[in-house]
């Protein structure tokens, strides 16, 4: 399985990127071993995520994920909690 999600990082910003191990990058991220951008904002805290059968599919959708404004993620990362 493959994942895309989002971070919001101590600063309240938010990172987006991809993984076939989501709890295992989610943990690397707050040991400083995750993206260069997440290593000065720890710590960090999984607010989202999506599966996907492949690679491919996932990569394009953090894409996508990446071109929306902060208040578009704040919106859909709102929605995902709504059906919790």
């Amino acid at each position: 399985m493959n994942y895309i999600y989002i971070l919001e990082c101590k600063d309240g910003t938010f990172y987006t990127g991809w993984t076939n191990n989501l709890e295992k990058r989610c943990k690397d991220h707050n040991e400083g071993k995750g993206a260069k951008y997440t290593k000065a904002r720890r710590p960090v805290k999984l607010v989202y995520y999506e599966t996907y059968e492949t690679k491919q599919e996932a990569m394009h959708r953090e894409y996508e994920i990446k071109q929306l404004s902060r208040k578009e993620k704040l919106n859909l990362i709102q929605s995902k909690k709504e059906f919790e």
